[in-house]
């Protein structure tokens, strides 16, 4: 009998202790549940939190992507603007940057189209090349097809006006645009029977010959020979016509220059020559040098009426020289091939 009641009382013990012990776990386990919840909403909490960047004054691709690696989407809005130079740029935006927001929040970008343009501006007095530009960025429909545009060939006649300035044109300024039009444009060739005093060369190094050309702006020819006596290389030892003559503008300058004392090695010296059709007045002409080592440098620039284009040149063997008139590539060679 007191047998029995000693394993009743023992049986009774564990099975409280067990239920102690299971109520225990069973709080712990719903204790860590309660804590994983919580740190999980509060990084789901973070994640959805992100910080609007500054995209005013980017182009639009370039601030789609920035919206876009901070899973932002953008509202886009067109307006015209001021300018042709912001179009495509990003004008405003909705929420401001560093506005924090959740992420997948709608940002609203106001962008660019360009200037809107309903009249024929006024282009005399202003240089024909520049008005070419302006037609190509300025005055384009939404279409991206051209508003305005220049009947070629233009005419021309001798002014006082330097040469390329706009005399007349046609329609006149102020003309309504209400589709594609076309410009008739009078330019200016300059005065007629202009002379200029040919400088003094003889005696001038290549490089000082070339920055004096290009200022004077005459009109010129090189040759080159071998050095006799006591001559220096890469000298200009004849000039026709002489210095002092009155002669006109369109003269050629016939000038002689001698080759170089010696070489370094892998270099070449040669005359650069290339023919330029004739133009009704002088245009801008450079020539570059694209090194082997890729480096680029500007040889010679020059207002040239057209004509055979001679330069020397003394450079690496394999540099490539390419000639541009008004930024338009002409032509281009590698010295030594």
């Amino acid at each position: 009998m007191g047998l029995r009641l000693d394993l009743s009382s023992i049986e009774d013990y564990v099975a409280n202790h067990l239920r102690l012990f299971i109520i225990a776990v069973a709080g712990l386990l719903v204790f860590v549940g309660i804590i994983a919840v919580s740190v999980f909403f509060i990084a789901v909490r973070g994640e959805e939190q992100t910080m609007v960047p500054n995209v005013v004054g980017k182009e639009l691709t370039e601030a789609l992507l920035e919206l876009q690696v901070k899973e932002l989407y953008p509202r886009i809005n067109l307006r015209y603007s001021q300018t042709s130079l912001d179009k495509g740029l990003i004008l405003e935006q909705d929420p401001r940057p560093g506005t924090i927001v959740k992420a997948g929040r709608r940002v609203r970008l106001v962008v660019s189209q360009g200037v809107i343009v309903n009249k024929v501006d006024n282009f005399i007095g202003r240089r024909i090349d520049d008005v070419r530009m302006d037609l190509q960025t300025v005055y384009t429909s939404a279409g991206g097809s051209p508003l305005l545009s220049i009947r070629e060939p233009l005419m021309y006649e001798f002014s006082p006006e330097n040469p390329g300035t706009i005399l007349a044109q046609k329609p006149e300024p102020g003309t309504d645009i209400s589709g594609p039009l076309t410009l008739e444009f009078v330019v200016s060739r300059g005065r007629e029977n202009t002379t200029v005093a040919v400088p003094q060369l003889t005696g001038m190094n290549i490089s000082e010959t070339l920055e004096l050309i290009s200022s004077t702006g005459i009109n010129f020819h090189f040759t080159a020979r071998e050095r006799i006596g006591n001559e220096r290389g890469e000298t200009v030892v004849s000039q026709s016509p002489p210095a002092d003559t009155e002669a006109s503008i369109n003269t050629i300058v016939q000038l002689t220059v001698t080759n170089p004392e010696r070489l370094e090695r892998n270099e070449i010296f040669g005359i650069f020559r290339y023919s330029i059709p004739e133009n009704p007045y002088p245009l801008e002409v450079r020539l570059e040098a694209l090194l082997p080592s890729t480096e680029r440098q500007r040889l010679f620039s020059v207002s040239y009426m057209g004509g055979e284009f001679t330069v020397p040149y003394r450079l690496p063997v394999g540099t490539v020289l390419i000639l541009t008139m008004l930024n338009r590539e002409l032509h281009r060679q590698t010295v030594g091939n």
